[in-house]
């Protein structure tokens, strides 16, 4: 489980994040939407650690992250919106260098690359260089790395982003995988029909704050609209966030 209790982060003048709170739960999809500008993305870095908050507090499963960031990590798996693939090791090697790097034990982290391999549907590219993949492929290798020491959350960020039909069925499949063994995902993602097929739960943020935090039916009904797409925009009170 992923709590988030009154983040605030600046940037000079700019209030990125100012005082968002939510909770991610166990055996649960949860949404991070919003448009661009909202402070996803920085919400996001301060999760998974790249980025300290200027105050307020991460907890992931119950550890601190400003306390023991080495202890949340490894109960992260993060899809970062840079996917960062090296390009010379074949997908099987970057999966493997990221196992290591979580000192997986080799028998273990190849009983995992192999599971991965498959679950993914990776078995024509496990042996080829990740230069030249297509955007699909890269998805696929960066997710395999980020599950490889087994995390109990998950933070996807904007995981189908330019897949094709069949990437994002696939794609949409193993979330659905991922929740049914338990763990906790967020995702962040503007395409309200993947939101729609996958959420438990959807957070809205606007202007650094959170200002929706409900399931997608109770979305619809406190809105009055019919789609999630328009419940949206009447909740961050603009059509921007069709371009988010």
């Amino acid at each position: 489980m992923i709590e988030v209790r009154d983040l605030h982060k600046t940037f000079g003048d700019v209030r990125a994040v100012n005082g968002v709170s939510f909770t991610a739960r166990d055996g649960e999809i949860t949404g991070l939407l919003g448009p661009n500008g909202a402070g996803k993305t920085t919400t996001l870095r301060m999760l998974y650690t790249l980025m300290a908050p200027d105050s307020g507090q991460v907890l992931v499963d119950g550890v601190d992250a400003s306390v023991d960031p080495t202890a949340v990590r490894r109960q992260l798996g993060v899809l970062p919106d840079a996917r960062g693939l090296y390009k010379r090791l074949t997908a099987a090697e970057n999966i493997d260098y990221f196992g290591q790097l979580h000192g997986v034990p080799a028998g273990l982290l190849r009983e995992r690359r192999e599971a991965l391999i498959d679950a993914l549907d990776m078995r024509d590219i496990a042996g080829r260089r990740t230069e030249g993949f297509s955007q699909g492929q890269r998805v696929k290798t960066a997710i395999a790395r980020a599950m490889v020491h087994d995390p109990r959350n998950v933070l996807l960020d904007e995981p189908t982003n330019g897949l094709d039909v069949m990437a994002t069925r696939a794609m949409r499949h193993f979330m659905h995988r991922l929740k049914a063994e338990g763990r906790c995902v967020l995702f962040s993602s503007h395409i309200m029909q993947e939101v729609a097929a996958l959420c438990d739960r959807i957070v809205v943020i606007a202007h650094g704050r959170v200002v929706a935090d409900e399931t997608p039916d109770a979305l619809l009904a406190q809105t009055g609209e019919t789609t999630l797409e328009d419940a949206f925009v009447k909740i961050i009170g603009t059509d921007e966030g069709l371009a988010a």
